[in-house]
């Protein structure tokens, strides 16, 4: 057996437990190795469990285990750092728990919380900046730290309460489909819950990021008073926010 070949069942074994492997690697996958594979799926639930505090507060010590051996076997580390080794949690927990939405969200509020926090900086807008655009022209920048998808649970509530240590409501479908966005202002990560109009007008910049093309969205959606001001409004409040961190013409 060559060096490379011991090596690669060494992996194997270690990542899959595969009988083949452990044939061919002979008594050392029996005695003194067991150690590494222990100390190897010891470490990854301490990666998930640092990852996903919160939901690990949520589901209980036992059912956490229970998703983190699932996603062990399933998922060997994939990049050069363990910090990227939660990415696919939550698909995990979907196969496991398919009809649990809260713990879906729940789960990608954590990931989405992490992501943004080591997301690229990026500077904000001054006010005088803002005196001289021409919004007929002018493009918005979105915070590369921001992420987003739809939800139809109290996901967010329930974050909010476990990481505050408070008193956690019970778990509910919304009466209406909303949206979860996470981003990074200055050093702190911030979560909000936003109205489908609200989504709707976030994910349009990605394809479009002129305002005047915003505002046409938004007229076209809710008339043009309405849909004048709600423009009006989500700009004020994205920049204040730090969602929207560059206006350019």
């Amino acid at each position: 057996m060559t060096l490379a070949e011991l090596q690669r069942d060494f992996r194997d074994w270690l990542t899959t437990a595969s009988a083949d492997a452990s044939q061919r690697l002979g008594p050392r996958s029996s005695f003194g190795m067991t150690v590494y594979q222990n100390n190897y799926r010891a470490q990854l639930v301490s990666v998930l469990e640092a990852s996903y505090p919160q939901l690990h507060a949520w589901l209980g010590s036992e059912l956490f285990l229970d998703a983190a051996i699932s996603h062990i076997d399933r998922h060997p580390p994939h990049a050069w750092t363990l910090d990227a080794y939660g990415a696919d949690f939550e698909a995990t927990l979907r196969a496991m728990l398919p009809h649990n939405p809260d713990v879906h969200e729940l789960a990608w509020i954590e990931w989405s919380l992490s992501e943004s926090f080591v997301a690229p900086d990026a500077a904000g807008v001054s006010p005088e900046q803002l005196a001289q655009i021409d919004w007929d022209t002018a493009r918005l920048q979105l915070s590369p730290s921001l992420r987003h998808r739809p939800a139809i649970t109290n996901a967010a509530a329930l974050w909010s309460a476990l990481q505050q240590d408070v008193e956690v409501p019970e778990s509910e479908m919304l009466d209406a489909p909303r949206a979860l966005i996470t981003w990074r202002q200055g050093y702190t990560c911030r979560l909000k819950q936003i109205d489908t109009d609200e989504y709707a007008a976030l994910q349009s910049l990605h394809h479009d990021n002129r305002f005047a093309s915003l505002c046409d969205e938004l007229v076209a959606r809710l008339g043009e008073d309405t849909g004048v001001t709600r423009a009006g409004e989500l700009l004020a409040s994205w920049i204040g926010a730090g969602v929207v961190t560059g206006v350019n013409d």
